[in-house]
């Protein structure tokens, strides 16, 4: 099978281009910059420059692709008002540009990766795919433009597309550099004293299981659905107290209030990279303060052969990965 695929130097997409090459499919890859892409070239993976608003390239791209499977997307929390619409940009438009030249080209079937962040927040519920977001009160401009971006996949798949959407949850894995990676990194590094928001809610995914579970929705997806791929639903603490008892620690006692994190806001440009967040504490704070966003697998476990490890097997594989298991 031939595949095109954006995201693909990134931390899922880079996974996907490898399982897929691994089966024998055919990977034809959209960056950005080619000279991130060398180790891509050196592996075999068709590499074509262009970026998610040049759709003469991606148009280009997919020509002769049997399928599409769209993972790029800009994911931080916290950011300034300054890189909002670029995110906008990237997230929602980028989205339409890929799925429209998808839906052209005629290719057998799409996979959109969404995220579990387009439940907003489940206020300590366990969704499933059936759970939809009021469409208001969004956590953070990511999480708003990823509802946005998915409404847009919807209306493309009513207009053709044979599309399946996945919706990973808090994913984790070697080489992280997300939030949640820092965390992991810096509790094993010893240098996480205090716990921010330890009551955030995730359904905690190992970035592996995530890039099976794609090409699974690929393999076995009913185009016109969507499906869950996340792991345990634990707390952000639970996270972390998985990690001690993998590394033989204590958590850490003390919690930074999120109160003072939001009076920290308007020195934010100094302040969260001290916290290890973004800029604009306020979206930090309203994303994870107290926030749930847990759903369940259920569907992708029955339908697709979805089966993904536990945190505790995960954590242990990317602790010894990053050479940090001791």
């Amino acid at each position: 099978m031939k595949i095109f695929l954006t995201g693909a130097t990134g931390f899922i997409g880079g996974e996907v281009a490898r399982l897929a090459q691994a089966r024998g499919d055919q990977v034809v890859a959209l960056v950005r910059s080619p000279e991130k892409a060398m180790e891509l070239k050196s592996r075999g993976v068709s590499i074509a420059q262009g970026d998610l608003d040049d759709t003469a390239a991606i148009e280009r791209a997919m020509e002769g692709c049997d399928a599409a499977i769209h993972c790029a997307a800009v994911y931080e929390v916290g950011i300034s008002k300054a890189e909002m619409e670029p995110m906008r940009r990237a997230n929602v438009d980028g989205t339409v540009n890929v799925l429209e030249a998808a839906r052209k080209a005629g290719v057998g079937k799409a996979v959109y990766v969404s995220t579990c962040a387009t439940f907003g927040d489940t206020k300590g519920l366990i969704v499933d795919e059936t759970f939809t977001h009021e469409g208001k009160g969004y956590t953070s401009c990511y999480e708003e433009t990823k509802v946005l971006a998915q409404l847009e996949a919807e209306r493309i798949a009513q207009a053709g597309l044979p599309l399946v959407i996945v919706q990973p949850g808090g994913v984790y894995g070697p080489a992280d550099h997300s939030a949640l990676g820092g965390v992991i990194t810096k509790y094993a590094k010893r240098q996480l004293p205090a716990m921010l928001f330890p009551d955030l809610g995730l359904s905690v995914v190992h970035r592996d299981d995530v890039a099976a579970g794609i090409l699974l929705a690929l393999d076995k997806g009913r185009p016109g659905e969507s499906y869950v791929l996340g792991g345990d639903i634990e707390t952000l603490r639970g996270v972390v107290a998985t990690e001690a008892r993998i590394l033989g620690r204590r958590v850490p006692r003390l919690t930074v209030p999120a109160g003072i994190v939001r009076a920290l806001n308007p020195v934010g440009r100094i302040a969260g990279p001290a916290l290890g967040a973004g800029p604009n504490l306020k979206e930090v704070a309203d994303s994870a303060d107290g926030v749930t966003f847990w759903a369940s697998s259920d569907k992708a476990k029955a339908e697709l052969g979805y089966s993904p490890r536990g945190l505790e097997t995960g954590l242990r594989q990317t602790l010894e990965a990053d050479g940090l298991l001791r």
